[in-house]
């Protein structure tokens, strides 16, 4: 699928490459493999446990973007200290849980809004995960909770906007219900996105980048189908081109 290069300049920011790795060694691989072509990396728990802030370091010596996917759930005051700190190293973007409560996230916004002014910082994104990709019905149920997986996002969705937040982590299947409950210019991170015949391994609810662009996602993360593909820059540039669909079909698509 050829498109023209501000097409795939603006499908090319859109993907974010998940760097779900053991070591800094191979984080280092894929980020010098992908630099210059994804939008941004994102940097989860067992890569930050095993290298902590270095990897930050590294990606932004490369001059690459970073996702922090920390999703941070606790009380509000720790959120919101973790979050100043999230903040100072630099990072495009942040995650919270948004089941953690209003106030969780409401003071959140608040601290990492006024230390980014108090410090000249950049301040980051700020999402919140709605219900991760990997949970069925069936798992909310177990957890005591009744609503329809849908409604549910949705309703964490609005608590998200409501209480300040940027945006929120969720799965293609309610993207459109999202984008009907939520301001346009309210975020819309999806993860469990698969090509074809990609194994959807611990993944539940997923579908296609060009799919959950053309639904209204702003951005899509992308791991294994990269990750182990035989070529993972290829694969990255067919991703991009189906995101570049996407954003054809959408054509009311919001930066």
């Amino acid at each position: 699928m050829s498109v023209s290069y501000a097409a795939h300049e603006r499908a090319r920011s859109r993907l974010i490459f998940a760097l779900d790795v053991g070591t800094l060694r191979e984080a280092g691989e894929y980020v010098r493999s992908l630099e210059g072509l994804v939008g941004m990396f994102k940097v989860g728990k067992q890569l930050f446990l095993k290298t902590g802030p270095r990897i930050i370091k590294y990606i932004h010596e490369r001059g690459g973007e970073i996702f922090l996917d920390l999703k941070f759930h606790d009380i509000p005051q720790t959120v919101a200290r973790a979050s100043v700190e999230a903040a100072r190293l630099g990072v495009a973007m942040f995650n919270v849980h948004a089941s953690g409560s209003f106030e969780m996230m409401r003071r959140t916004v608040t601290e990492v809004g006024r230390v980014c002014r108090t410090e000249h910082l950049r301040r980051p994104r700020m999402l919140a995960v709605t219900v991760l990709t990997s949970l069925t019905e069936a798992d909310l149920r177990t957890i005591g909770v009744d609503a329809e997986m849908q409604d549910q996002v949705v309703r964490l969705a609005a608590l998200a906007e409501r209480a300040g937040m940027d945006g929120v982590v969720a799965s293609p299947m309610e993207i459109r219900s999202i984008r009907q409950a939520c301001s346009p210019r309210f975020l819309i991170v999806t993860p469990g996105i698969r090509r074809g015949d990609d194994q959807a391994d611990d993944q539940r609810r997923t579908h296609g980048a060009c799919e959950a662009v053309a639904a209204g996602a702003n951005y899509v993360v992308v791991g294994r189908p990269i990750r182990d593909a035989p070529d993972p820059r290829a694969e990255a540039e067919a991703i991009i081109a189906e995101i570049a669909e996407g954003l054809r079909v959408a054509r009311t698509f919001t930066p």
